[in-house]
């Protein structure tokens, strides 16, 4: 196993949106590929053709191209051990399923839905086993005569697995240890289907990991019941020794109370639990996305590689290629993680303030469109530079707090707080005062302003800044003033001041 590259895959469903703890799986095995220096292949699962939904497919590609988590090979990637949809690799299958046939691994079975209900209320907790296979119809109860009158006559039928009892299934994962489960409670599971000539998940998944030589399956908890069959699945092809090494990540937890994380969870307390927004083409129901709500990709990534797995220190923020560097899938916790949305807000916030102004600038820039503001993307750029550091967690966030630098206050009211403390009597006099100082310079440049402002109210024994910011801003808000007034420009500043004086007096 140490010789082979390391491969890995994710291989979601098209059954519609991809939800967040899919990308947190896609992402675990983005982090050990790349630090194995080994390859990530995105292979699609549409095997099920009822439960396809239209449009899904592209929406899961759009989601990591947003995220910026980039696959090796695979649907959209291309490579050498296509296809990628499993929907198109049917002949495979049709040869595979044919081999354990052939090698009594695997029969045939033609019990009809009402025939299996029949039997699961007669039998309290039926399963489909070596104990009850002979009461069934199939290939092993029936004459060899009979199952091929069945075939020739166009019944339909599905191959199951023959599950041999009384075994000791041993899985070696990476995460949880050494897992043993006794084949005795397995059932004897449908690998493929007549009427579709399509797989179920358990074979298509075998052959698909084989055929595509991958090293480790990293997936999560939910599918570790199905590691004993899959180990036996390998075993019966003959393929022990390139089985994969498997690790079975731990569940995303509701933020409050029991259980798996959920849609109505992120309805019922305001956050997305998909990357991008999702318009439902059956409902027509739309679900919020963690890209149009406002979150940058490189902080939803950094919230949700923390979620399950931690470095081992209390270093929290963290780029791709660092966690690439101390991603150890060991220290994953077997525990579910409960999914703090507050701290996602928290990291976006981060993010923010981290994030180059000219990255940020694009997005303001569209808030400020929906506002009925154009401006050069420059002066978008440096509002967003003076801002951000503000505690918002959505850069949309930022309109209400920097509406003044595009549109001057129309009034300047005395009912409120913070320009009754500070207009006083002496207010207009002073601004006065100031409006002639500033008239007087030619640099309007922050250094400038502070030089000529600083100086004056030292040897005037004034104290200028509230009541100038009252007469730019119209109340208690905005950043230090002397880049205010420097974004504003001299003519817009000395404007402001001679109407704030006009109103209050």
């Amino acid at each position: 196993m140490s010789e082979r590259k390391v491969r890995v895959r994710f291989a979601p469903s098209p059954t519609g949106p991809l939800h967040i703890g899919g990308v947190r799986t896609a992402l675990y095995n983005y982090l050990f590929a790349r630090q194995h220096g080994g390859e990530f292949i995105f292979r699609i699962e549409d095997t099920d053709s009822n439960r396809f939904v239209p449009g899904a497919e592209e929406y899961i590609l759009e989601s990591f191209r947003w995220l910026g988590i980039p696959f090796d090979e695979g649907v959209g990637f291309g490579g050498s051990h296509g296809p990628y949809r499993q929907s198109e690799r049917r002949a495979i299958y049709k040869e595979y399923v044919g081999r354990l046939l052939d090698s009594g691994k695997a029969y045939l079975a033609f019990d009809t839905p009402e025939e299996l209900e029949a039997k699961r209320k007669e039998i309290p907790n039926f399963q489909y086993d070596a104990s009850t296979r002979g009461m069934m119809r199939n290939s092993l109860s029936l004459p060899a005569d009979e199952v091929e009158k069945l075939r020739e006559e166009g019944a339909q039928y599905v191959v199951r697995f023959k599950v041999e009892p009384g075994e000791d299934v041993h899985v070696h994962d990476l995460i949880r240890g050494d897992v043993v489960i006794n084949s005795s409670i397995l059932d004897d599971k449908v690998l493929y289907k007549s009427s579709d000539e399509l797989p179920t998940y358990h074979l298509a998944n075998i052959v698909d990991d084989h055929l595509m030589e991958v090293t480790h399956v990293i997936r999560g908890e939910e599918w570790l019941p199905s590691a004993p069959l899959h180990v036996l699945l390998y075993r019966a092809f003959g393929w022990e020794d390139t089985m994969p090494r498997f690790a079975h990540l731990p569940l995303l937890l509701k933020p409050d109370g029991k259980g798996k994380l959920s849609k109505r969870d992120g309805d019922r307390l305001g956050f997305p639990v998909f990357p991008l927004e999702w318009h439902d083409p059956k409902t027509g129901e739309v679900s919020s996305g963690y890209r149009e709500s406002g979150y940058l990709p490189a902080a939803v990534l950094n919230f949700l590689a923390l979620l399950g797995w931690n470095p081992g220190t209390d270093q929290e923020i963290m780029s791709l290629d660092e966690m690439v560097r101390l991603f150890d899938i060991a220290k994953c916790s077997k525990a579910g993680a409960k999914f703090d949305y507050v701290k996602g807000l928290w990291f976006n916030r981060e993010y923010i303030q981290m994030t180059d102004n000219g990255e940020l600038a694009p997005v303001f820039d569209k808030v400020l469109r929906e506002n009925g503001i154009e401006a050069p993307m420059e002066r978008v750029e440096a509002v967003v530079g003076m801002m951000k550091m503000k505690k918002i967690n959505f850069i949309k966030e930022l309109w209400p707090l920097c509406d003044f630098f595009f549109i001057a206050p129309e009034t300047y009211s005395r009912e409120d707080k913070f320009v009754r403390k500070n207009w006083t009597e002496s207010t207009a006099a002073d601004l006065t005062e100031l409006a002639a100082l500033l008239e007087s310079l030619d640099d309007f440049s922050v250094e400038a302003l502070k030089s000529a402002v600083d100086h004056w109210a030292e040897t005037q024994g004034k104290k200028p800044w509230n009541p100038w910011r009252v007469a730019l801003v119209g109340t208690g808000k905005g950043p230090d003033m002397y880049e205010l007034a420097a974004f504003l420009g001299k003519e817009e500043t000395l404007r402001r001041m001679r109407k704030a004086v006009e109103i209050l007096g």
